[in-house]
């Protein structure tokens, strides 16, 4: 249920309805926008109770939430949600670019792509030093040591560092490190570790599972905010369908979808999507257009010759040229809204 206030609301008003929904031994949610508030309750509360509420000063009205999602959902907090790095944000019309290797393989290597990068416009550095592979003889990364070379490659450049955390026995290396930390699709419904990744108060990029539909992603990042971290950033990169041509089905609907009924922010994964460098341009043009906040891009100075994912990895002078086009692009599509 959410408690809608009307806008002649005061600090007390607010305070008087949440100390009465407290006193019932239920929490809240508390969402102040531009020119509304939204007190949403997470428990279950007597009709007798909501009447009460209702007959509060400048309540305007309660409604009840439909989906078993309550933080995460759009109605509970109606303003969209801006996550800022290092003074680089991700939502409320600010388009955030994620470049880098799919995984760090030396110093020279990471510092290099992070310097041409940076001088095309990208806003945060990727790259993984644990890969989850889906093969046990493939590159698996260089561990804690890939994680020092992304440090040293954030000193020469200044660049905000994103890489994913696949166990929980790593999460406090990932917090001396890392700026972001980024769950991927095979770990989006691994409870343990969301649960522990929301007790901090570190960013997160939440990858959609393989096969996950909207709702269970959402599900996902509300065990994150439950636990109390709300600095969350959605990230589609496609789902598993019959479509052999490309690696994944970019499921390019799911931006306006997660935009309707939710406020965090959500980035799209043209890599991840597609499987094929050559079609990651326009997929990322396409992204936009549909509304998306980021976009995440692998970015390799020798594709042919990476130890991972080397075919759906673009070189620095495509990500370039790239880059140009989704700024002009960009500024359109803010001009025309």
């Amino acid at each position: 249920m959410i408690v809608v206030m009307d806008k002649n609301y005061t600090s007390d008003n607010i305070n008087q309805v949440v100390k009465y929904i407290k006193d019932k031994g239920l929490e809240t949610n508390v969402s102040k926008g531009k020119s509304k508030c939204v007190i949403g309750i997470l428990g279950n509360i007597s009709v007798e109770n909501l009447e009460k509420i209702s007959a509060m000063k400048c309540v305007e009205k309660i409604s009840k939430v439909q989906e078993p999602y309550k933080k995460a959902n759009r109605l509970f907090h109606p303003e969209d949600t801006v996550v800022n790095v290092n003074n680089s944000k991700i939502g409320g019309g600010n388009l955030g670019i994620i470049a880098g290797p799919c995984a760090v393989e030396s110093e020279e290597q990471i510092v290099e792509i992070a310097r041409q990068v940076k001088d095309s416009g990208a806003d945060f550095l990727r790259g993984g030093a644990f890969k989850p592979r889906t093969s046990p003889y493939s590159f698996q990364g260089l561990e804690l040591n890939g994680l020092k070379l992304m440090q040293i490659a954030k000193a020469e450049t200044g660049l905000a560092i994103v890489s994913e955390l696949m166990s929980v026995s790593y999460l406090d290396e990932f917090m001396n490190t890392v700026d972001v930390i980024q769950i991927g699709a095979r770990n989006m419904q691994n409870y343990d570790l969301l649960k522990q990744v929301g007790r901090t108060n570190k960013p997160v990029i939440l990858k959609r599972g393989l096969s996950s539909t909207i709702e269970e992603w959402l599900l996902s990042a509300e065990h994150i905010m439950a636990a109390g971290n709300e600095n969350i950033i959605l990230c589609e990169r496609g789902i598993r369908t019959f479509e052999t041509y490309t690696r994944n089905t970019l499921d390019l609907s799911a931006i306006p979808v997660v935009k309707k009924h939710s406020h965090l922010p959500i980035i799209v994964d043209p890599s991840h999507g597609t499987g094929h460098s050559q079609y990651v341009e326009s997929m990322s043009m396409a992204a936009i257009v549909a509304g998306c906040d980021g976009l995440m891009i692998e970015v390799h100075n020798n594709p042919k010759q990476a130890l991972s994912d080397g075919q759906q990895s673009i070189t620095p002078n495509e990500f370039d040229k790239m880059m140009k086009k989704i700024k002009l692009l960009s500024e359109l599509d803010r001009n025309l809204k």
